[in-house]
């Protein structure tokens, strides 16, 4: 009898092995949330380097119509899809915005002249609901300022911007 009082129980009790269980819950939930940050993180960055690329496009389409005194065709600019002045369309593009886009694609609304992009992974972007669905709107336009020439002021095309429809914030 004297050799089972001396013996160690082996294994974990009940009580370790529930510890051990909330203790990597809680780390796996840590995880997955740090994960899902970073998702998000990735998909912004996606979005601001396409979103540059877009006013880039747009300001070198105003250059070229400056350089060729074609100034006045640069209010079309402002209803034209803008990714016809890009080089190479995103891989994320899919084209007329439909009834049901595509989360994580831009598309073009041909009746509202806006460049759109639907969002996958938002969490933490805040802007108006359409249509049930988060979405980023861009409208082209074309800035313009008053010139002095000969003593009167002429009105003549200063640049372009690609603005938000609607304020957003995607912290």
């Amino acid at each position: 009898m004297s050799r089972q009082r001396g013996r160690r129980q082996r294994g974990f009790s009940l009580l370790e092995l529930a510890v051990v269980a909330v203790i990597l819950s809680l780390l796996l939930g840590l995880l997955l949330e740090r994960l899902s940050y970073y998702q998000e993180a990735a998909e912004r960055a996606r979005f601001e380097a396409t979103l540059q690329g877009y006013k880039t496009a747009l300001q070198i389409r105003l250059a070229e119509l400056i350089l060729e005194r074609r100034e006045g065709e640069a209010r079309r600019l402002e209803v034209e899809n803008p990714t016809r002045w890009l080089s190479e369309r995103p891989t994320d593009y899919g084209g007329a915005l439909p009834a049901r886009p595509e989360p994580g694609a831009w598309y073009f609304d041909e009746p509202a002249r806006e460049l759109v992009y639907v969002p996958n992974s938002a969490r933490r972007l805040q802007v108006e609901l359409r249509n049930g669905m988060k979405q980023l709107r861009f409208a082209v336009k074309v800035v313009y300022q008053d010139v002095p020439v000969s003593g009167r002021s002429v009105r003549s095309v200063a640049g372009i911007v690609l603005q938000p429809a609607a304020e957003y914030r995607w912290p």
